[in-house]
């Protein structure tokens, strides 16, 4: 091994030059997750479509939807391992395939075409953002790493937003629902083609890039064996459920049931939350990298979450204006993107691709588990009526108590920021 790869972060690493190769397939592996967040997003806005096709309930389409998540979970561990061991140029690619793929299969209308299509796409998917990340920690300076992994969820973001207020027109206009998927397809073929074309093909000398497949998932022993990785993964799982289960799934429901919104104005109230993460994301990262703390950060944030999303479930009609909160509440979950940054900085850095597969894995084992559970939750709530405004506020109450522990958790996570007690600056200061 060596000895670079094993080295922490240290002083001299902030003056570390920009690689552009690996920018560029940043660029490129950013326009991947800008695509699969909105293929992740899109059904929200096609229920009935989907409901109609597929002869389900809005609850049946909910959990065949939610497949997307056991898949990408499982295949976060998977993608995080093959890339310590193969590199970018090598996983990357393939993983968008495998969500063309799954598009193409899941515009087919059948419901057995659709299941393994969303299947396809959650494999495939976990390579997004992990693939982002890692090019990103390769192609960057350490100063600069949490303002790129909040620009990578940025571009993710603004997907899941145009997921919601640009496909509703466009299905319900120029083309059908089915051609949206097979075009996306297209689009994401094309996108893997050009991941392949510039990433550079080195990669770390780590233990995993070595010796036989089993070892291929050895740096996860020391990652999940060190407990702040569990910390990092159980605040960012709790601060993305509003995000993945209350607004990309039920929050249309939620605004034309409960709050009786026209369904344009519920589309275009529910892409606020997204199109905040795209402020949000950068923003916070940048926030972060400039105060040299990632803790004072991530808690302002999350309890700025807190604030709006109950605002959104109690607050009389009228009170505060209809886009303000959704907004707010898009721009505070910005947060749930600094354990990803933590977690990388709590273990060495020749585990980078396995501290961001271990990530992945828990935050979307929760959506995975909880998609389910929420929507039986609201059904459970309705006992065969109406899903109305109490209905919603009784399950949203649970989603609150979520940002109040990832809050809680958030304090016992060890500081890793440059200016943290035991970051570059204050190591060299001691």
């Amino acid at each position: 091994m060596s000895s670079k790869a094993a080295t922490p972060v240290n002083i001299s690493s902030d003056r570390e030059p920009i690689h552009m190769g690996f920018v560029i397939a940043w660029l490129f592996c950013a326009a991947f997750y800008f695509m699969q967040y909105m293929l992740r997003s899109a059904p929200g806005v096609m229920i009935p479509e989907l409901s109609t096709a597929f002869a389900r309930d809005a609850l049946g389409v909910g959990a065949l939807v939610g497949l997307y998540y056991y898949t990408y979970a499982l295949f976060s561990i998977v993608c995080g391992a093959m890339l310590d061991r193969f590199g970018g140029k090598a996983v990357i690619p393939a993983g968008i395939v495998l969500v063309a793929a799954g598009a193409a299969l899941f515009g087919l209308g059948s419901v057995e075409a659709a299941q393994i299509g969303r299947l396809l796409q959650g494999a495939g998917s976990a390579c997004g953002f992990i693939g982002a990340v890692y090019l990103a920690t390769h192609g960057f300076p350490p100063r600069s790493l949490a303002t790129a992994v909040g620009f990578t969820q940025c571009f993710g973001m603004l997907g899941g937003s145009a997921g919601q207020f640009a496909v509703a027109p466009l299905i319900h206009g120029l083309i059908t629902w089915q051609q949206f998927w097979w075009l996306s397809g297209l689009v994401i073929f094309v996108i893997a083609v050009l991941v392949l074309v510039a990433t550079p093909a080195a990669h770390d000398d780590s233990p995993a890039s070595r010796g036989s497949w089993l070892k291929m998932f050895a740096p996860y022993k020391e990652v999940l064996s060190n407990p702040q990785s569990y910390l990092c993964g159980f605040c960012a799982g709790l601060l993305f459920l509003p995000t993945t289960v209350g607004d990309m799934i039920w929050g249309i429901p939620f605004l034309r049931n409960g709050l009786e919104a026209s369904y344009t104005q519920a589309v275009n109230r529910a892409s606020m939350v997204p199109l905040g993460w795209v402020i949000g994301c950068p923003l916070l990262g940048y926030l972060s990298d400039r105060l040299g703390r990632r803790k004072p950060v991530l808690i302002a944030g999350a309890l700025l979450m807190l604030v709006s999303a109950a605002g959104i479930f109690y607050l009389p009609a009228g009170v505060a204006p209809h886009y303000v909160l959704g907004l707010l509440l898009g721009i505070g979950s910005g947060a749930a993107m600094l354990p990803y940054t933590i977690i990388k900085e709590v273990n060495p850095d020749n585990v980078k691709g396995s501290a961001s597969g271990a990530i992945n894995f828990l935050v979307f084992t929760f959506s995975a588990l909880l998609t389910p559970v929420y929507g039986k939750l609201l059904a459970h709530l309705a006992n065969g009526g109406a899903m109305n405004l109490p209905v919603f506020r009784a399950a949203g109450s649970w989603l609150l108590g979520g940002i109040v522990l990832a809050v809680v958790l958030a304090m016992f996570m060890r500081e890793t920021g440059p200016r943290g007690p035991r970051g570059p600056r204050a190591r060299a200061n001691a």
